[in-house]
């Protein structure tokens, strides 16, 4: 025991009082020049009332920190692919899956007032009329040549080529993505060309916020990386064991969710065994449990996969399978569910995606970058869809029903995979790119990626207000937003 710490409760053991081993951690935890403070206001009442042990609830009503049994801690999962995987086959499986990307979308942009007007390609193609019309359809490519932009739609009726001579709508162009949906304002030309006059997006629309009923906190979370030899176990476990304190937000802290790569994996990319400390996915997921143990039971635990866990890599992913660690899974506080997936907790909706295809976004949009995930976001909340991109770095199963497309509009949405931590806010919707726990790995450094590790962010479920615990020691390591 601290000289200081035994010299202020002595006071206390002087008057005939004991103090019960629960009361002492909670002490020992506070600054000595306000703990005799408090001893002694303790001991005035606890005196008064004849009663001669300072016990745990004492301590906590004196501060202000009495759990709270009435904060709410409700989880709802609205919406996750593991049970939702009907993988089709080959050509089969992909004509399926995009042409369930096409009806969802076209649903979602019928809310529009232009839909009204909205024809199939093959119409407009055969009418051959002199009036704007409205088309919809995934871009199948896009180019730019001279003064001019070109993009190509499709739909289930064909195929049409629109040319755009606007300078503003031809930088809306370059923003498209491959086989992202979209409607389009069009004209046939005097050539029997069709001009684009308008590019518009699915878009989410501005709404009102769901929020807890109760002053709860959730903390956001992913790429731990357990396994890594760079993995900040060290600060992470500072942090599980924070919210196991008597801090009064912590006190209000009722979920914790991790948006993917909670290990660091095996085999992911060459001579990744050099960089491991625990050379098993066994290994890796039991670290995992020893660590989650130090966070209170009253605490949800919301885990999703990401490219470097165990099971499938295409995207939609179901949930870490059981055989790796059934434990965790057994665990009454942890709910495993796939990526992505909408919870709800509280009441407030919250969209989680490990966020692979930003890799796709970052590479073949202009003034996107990995530095500001947060933009990138906006762009798949624009299209509706988590991963736009076909045959590029991200892999995508055929799915007979694409289940990567927004279908319900969250009050939070949450990213992780580039270990950025950053905040922003979009139509009302709270953008939470959460970072990392991964210290700066030798490919990172050789590419020239520095993440931000080490920053937990927090959300009161009822302001919408954040906060941020940094325990990275490195004084340039800041939360961006």
């Amino acid at each position: 025991m601290n000289k200081e710490v035994y010299f202020v409760l002595n006071y206390a053991l002087n008057k005939g009082f004991q103090i019960h081993p629960n009361a002492y951690k909670i002490l020992e935890g506070i600054d000595v020049k306000k703990l005799e403070k408090i001893i002694k206001e303790i001991v005035r009442e606890k005196t008064r009332q004849k009663l001669f042990q300072i016990n745990q609830d004492d301590v906590e009503s004196y501060l202000g920190i009495k759990d709270d049994d009435s904060l709410q801690n409700e989880v709802k999962v609205l919406s996750d692919p593991t049970g939702k995987i009907t993988t089709g086959e080959g050509v089969k499986g992909y004509n399926a899956l995009f042409s369930s990307r096409f009806n969802k979308l076209k649903h979602i942009i019928s809310e529009r007032p232009e839909s009204r007007f909205l024809k199939s390609l093959s119409v407009v193609k055969t009418a051959k009329s002199d009036d704007d019309v409205y088309v919809c359809g995934l871009v199948t490519s896009k180019s730019s040549e001279r003064n001019i932009a070109k993009v190509v739609l499709e739909d289930p009726s064909g195929v049409l080529e629109g040319i755009i001579f606007d300078e503003e709508l031809k930088k809306v162009a370059e923003t498209l993505l491959i086989d992202q949906f979209v409607m389009a304002k069009v004209v046939m030309g005097k050539n029997s060309g069709f001009m684009i006059k308008d590019l518009i997006m699915p878009d989410v629309p501005d709404q009102a916020t769901n929020k807890s009923e109760s002053e709860v906190y959730a903390v956001f979370l992913s790429d731990l990386h357990i396994g890594s030899k760079y993995f900040m176990e060290k600060e992470l476990s500072e942090f599980f064991e924070w919210i196991s304190s008597s801090d009064p937000v912590a006190k209000k802290i009722r979920f914790v969710l991790i948006a993917g790569d909670l290990v660091d994996g095996v085999g992911i990319y060459p001579n990744q065994d050099k960089e491991l400390v625990c050379q098993t996915i066994e290994e890796q997921l039991s670290k995992v449990e020893k660590l989650i143990a130090k966070i209170p039971k009253n605490v949800k635990i919301i885990i999703m996969p990401g490219n470097h866990d165990p099971g499938r890599r295409a995207l939609p992913q179901p949930a870490i399978p059981k055989k790796y660690n059934s434990s965790i899974w057994e665990k009454e506080n942890v709910i495993m569910v796939g990526n992505p997936s909408l919870v709800s907790l509280n009441g407030v909706k919250v969209l989680m995606f490990h966020g692979q295809s930003i890799d796709d976004i970052v590479k073949t949009t202009p003034g996107l970058s990995y530095d500001k995930p947060t933009d990138v976001m906006k762009h798949l909340l624009k299209a509706r869809h988590l991963s736009p991109v076909y045959g590029s770095q991200t892999p995508i199963a055929p799915e007979m029903h694409d289940l990567m497309v927004i279908d319900e509009i969250p009050d939070i949405f949450h990213v992780g995979h580039v270990h950025k931590a950053q905040l922003d806010m979009y139509r009302g919707i709270l953008l939470v790119n959460s970072g990392s726990w991964q210290k700066q790995t030798p490919f990172q450094a050789s590419v020239g990626m520095t993440p931000n590790p080490g920053i937990a962010l927090l959300v009161n479920l009822k302001t919408f207000q954040v906060f941020h615990e940094n325990y990275n020691s490195n004084s340039d390591n800041i939360l961006q937003s």
